[in-house]
């Protein structure tokens, strides 16, 4: 089958296989210069209607097929993706702003995960076998499932979504963040060719199309990811038709560093760690708790490898911050920016406008230890500002640590492992990491504790979030 090669210039629905239009359009913003990106549809509930109708039609054929058939279609469907990651690469940086070479990192992860979930079997449990009874538990897909997909990885995390639905028998549709639809929209007009019509459709819409999706009685599991807030209306409006949910929240990442620590070696991985994404990530180090023994040291280090990261737009070359990714999350920048003021707070860096910026940039800031109950070090900001902190008691940073709503993630750096997997073994998160941060593999399920989510994406785990557990009982007699 030839490769589809993209089109970056215009962008419509994806319904039953057919590229669709609206009656109403609207279009994002470029972040790096506020200029208008092309327009996308405006979706009703009509719309909605025809693509879940779809859907619907799509699975009962598609939840058929074998595990081979559908790594064949994914796989097929993969090296489309790669024969037009520049392209992608181009306008995932002109939607959302982030560097030319973190968007062409978004896509390599989003090949390894939609080459490597395939691989993972769903398991059938003999329970029982006896000579009047055998008993198997197994897994049997949902049915319709909708992935709503933020702003700041909107390629990686639809593929998150999109690929364990369809591996494990399921329909879907995407709905894009209405500030980032463009590559959402490319990734479904993609695989046209390689899934019957229905199997996977994206919808762009207005902040109404999210609710629209969550209540429809004809899709049956959601996969949310954006803030807590967020999330609890999706949880609510989900409850309604006892729809399955999976929620990927809001985090508040603390990173624990000990006073063994080699720290010209670890300083590079930590500025990277906190600051990638211009730090709209939601697993990046929120909160660096710093040992008093190597605090000073380790601050000057630290604030002179952050400081000398270029800022500008995605496309010039060796730029490290982009922009904040919309007005709207810049302004929240700006108002917590505003509280190193008004809280009298000490900024050792930065913290200010890029004047005469022609986007929405930020400086990055570090501050230094604030008060455990100030703003920057209990709001997840999602803009790059860090709190530095002291620390020396151990059994004192863990409960700062786990101090928080949020428990996406949280690391310890240590060269003493013993003392490392002890701290570990204390943090209230999903994921727990020593000598490392924001590793995710597909493999491996990730997912949050209290707050920051209720069940798992990726990893055996996150596939079976798309199905029913059915329990088998054949009587032999």
């Amino acid at each position: 089958m030839p490769v589809k090669m993209l089109d970056t210039t215009a962008f419509r629905n994806v319904i039953n296989g057919e590229l669709t239009s609206t009656a109403q359009t609207r279009h994002g913003i470029n972040p790096a210069n506020k200029q208008p990106n092309p327009d996308v549809p405006v979706s009703t509930a009509a719309e909605l209607d025809l693509a879940v109708t779809a859907a619907r039609a799509a699975f009962k054929k598609w939840s058929k097929t074998s595990f081979d058939e559908r790594r064949k279609a994914i796989h097929a469907y993969a090296d489309t993706i790669e024969a037009n990651k520049d392209a992608l690469a181009a306008l995932l940086t002109q939607e959302q702003g982030k560097p030319l070479s973190q968007a062409m990192q978004e896509i390599g992860m989003a090949l390894d995960w939609a080459r490597t979930l395939p691989t993972i079997e769903l398991p059938e449990t003999v329970v029982q076998d006896n000579d009047d009874v055998k008993t198997i538990q197994r897994y049997t897909p949902l049915g319709v499932a909708g992935a709503i997909v933020p702003w700041n990885y909107p390629i990686l995390l639809a593929i998150g979504k999109i690929i364990p639905a369809i591996y494990t028998g399921n329909a879907v549709i995407v709905k894009p963040s209405p500030f980032t639809p463009y590559c959402d929209l490319k990734l479904a007009e993609l695989a046209i060719p390689h899934f019957p019509p229905g199997v996977f459709q994206a919808l762009s819409g207005g902040d109404d199309l999210g609710p629209m999706i969550t209540e429809h009685p004809g899709i049956d599991k959601i996969s949310f990811t954006g803030s807590t807030g967020t999330g609890r209306r999706v949880m609510a409006s989900c409850a309604k038709t006892l729809k399955r949910v999976t929620l990927e929240l809001g985090g508040n990442d603390a990173a624990i560093i000990c006073d063994d620590v080699d720290i010209d070696a670890v300083i590079p991985q930590l500025g990277i760690l906190s600051f990638l994404c211009t730090s709209q990530i939601c697993m990046v180090i929120k909160r660096l708790y710093v040992h008093e023994n190597i605090y000073d040291t380790f601050r000057a280090k630290f604030v002179a490898f952050v400081k000398a990261l270029p800022i500008g737009p995605g496309t010039n070359p060796d730029v490290f911050f982009g922009p904040i990714q919309n007005s709207m999350q810049y302004e929240k920048a700006k108002n917590l920016f505003a509280t190193i003021k008004s809280e009298n707070l000490t900024a050792i860096l930065g913290g200010a406008e890029i004047p005469d910026s022609d986007g929405y940039f930020v400086s990055p800031a570090i501050i230094d230890n604030p008060p455990e109950d100030s703003r920057v070090v209990r709001e997840e900001p999602f803009a790059p500002i860090l709190p530095l902190l002291r620390w020396s008691d151990e059994e004192d940073v863990v409960a700062r640590a786990n101090g928080l709503e949020y428990g996406l993630g949280a690391s310890v750096w240590t060269k003493d492992l013993e003392r490392g997997r002890r701290i570990a073994d204390q943090l209230e998160a999903g994921s727990a990491w020593i000598n490392a941060h924001f590793e995710v593999k597909p493999f491996a399920p990730f997912g949050g504790h209290k707050s920051s989510g209720i069940g798992s994406e990726l990893g055996l785990q996150g596939l079976t979030q798309y199905c029913n557990t059915q329990t088998l009982w054949i009587r032999k007699a």
